[in-house]
């Protein structure tokens, strides 16, 4: 596609759907396309399919509007993913993406190998955000829109840190920053804003971590028990594997944490020689070079030892080259 309005003609019903657990990536680009969408083709019922998104991106407007459960039976003209890396990523609405009379693929994860009718994947670019500002009129890019792709490249770029932002990421986040919206407390409030318990809770993994692979590689982790005990669930532990990446010597941040007897969400993030998103595909996950995440069974010490032993794999292999 040149456009988004290319696969927009001649329809009535549009249904948008992003992946499992989402990031602002996720958000920033449901949202900022059924903005688009709203504004520029009132004809079109267009409606967002999403996972119960956290708090932290109530910025973007109209995000109440958000269908967090399937409502009926639907045959959409046209089903959208963003930032939907694989078939079994699809959350919520995945019937609705398999009725639809045409589905598209808008995404830039280099494992997508493709699973729309139209596929737009550009798996060298930072965000999907940043893919999907290349398939809208600029003119057309409000404040709201502009507020939530904005949101996404924050996210996917770790604020423009990740080696993913290129100039043209720059560029781009110049021009939506043009539109007026509070840029700073945006970032403020994704990445460094937490409440007191969020801070024990950092503070306890931080206390608690491991280090392996002759202190190239990091691990925290909380127990079922650990997040009952703080009253706190996934949505109060962002962060804490960023934190984990920055600790000086460290290649590899491993962060887990038991979402229900023996299961575990993985996030994994690289400072640049090991390819997390190769680990997390493995396992049966996915992600980008340096941000992937993955689910486990297992006890904590089974986790953490098959995780591991793929990123022993990598960083021996980097020794040797």
């Amino acid at each position: 596609m040149n456009n988004i309005s290319e696969v927009l003609t001649g329809v009535k019903s549009m249904g948008i759907g992003g992946h499992i657990r989402p990031d602002g990536d996720c958000v920033g680009s449901c949202m900022a396309l059924y903005l688009y969408v709203k504004t520029y083709f009132p004809e079109i019922d267009v409606k967002v399919y999403l996972d119960n998104p956290r708090p932290v991106f109530s910025h973007i407007d109209r995000i109440d509007e958000i269908l967090t459960e399937t409502d009926g039976d639907r045959v959409f003209d046209l089903f959208v993913t963003c930032d939907v890396s694989a078939m079994n990523r699809l959350a919520l609405a995945e019937e609705y993406f398999n009725q639809a009379k045409k589905t598209v693929c808008i995404d830039h994860h280099v494992s997508n190998s493709g699973f729309a009718e139209v596929n737009h994947v550009k798996g060298d670019i930072s965000s999907c955000c940043e893919v999907l500002y290349g398939l809208l009129d600029k003119e057309k890019i409000d404040r709201s829109v502009a507020a939530a792709l904005y949101t996404g490249m924050i996210h996917d770029t770790g604020v423009f840190q990740y080696s993913s932002t290129t100039p043209e990421t720059m560029r781009i986040a110049g021009e939506l920053m043009k539109t007026g919206f509070e840029f700073s407390k945006i970032i403020d409030h994704s990445f460094y804003e937490k409440t007191y318990l969020q801070n024990q809770v950092m503070g306890r993994v931080l206390a608690e971590s491991i280090m392996i692979q002759d202190g190239r590689c990091i691990i925290g982790y909380l127990r079922k028990k650990d997040l009952d005990f703080y009253g706190v669930d996934g949505k109060d532990l962002d962060g804490i594997v960023s934190q984990l990446r920055l600790t000086k010597g460290v290649e590899v941040a491993m962060f887990l944490y038991e979402t229900k007897t023996q299961t575990f969400k993985v996030s994994l993030r690289s400072n640049g020689n090991v390819d997390v998103s190769r680990i997390a595909v493995y396992f049966g996950g996915g992600g980008h070079v340096r941000a992937a995440g993955c689910d486990l069974h297992g006890s904590v010490y089974d986790v953490i030892n098959n995780v591991s032993e793929q990123i022993a794999h990598q960083l021996a292999a980097e020794q040797d080259a």
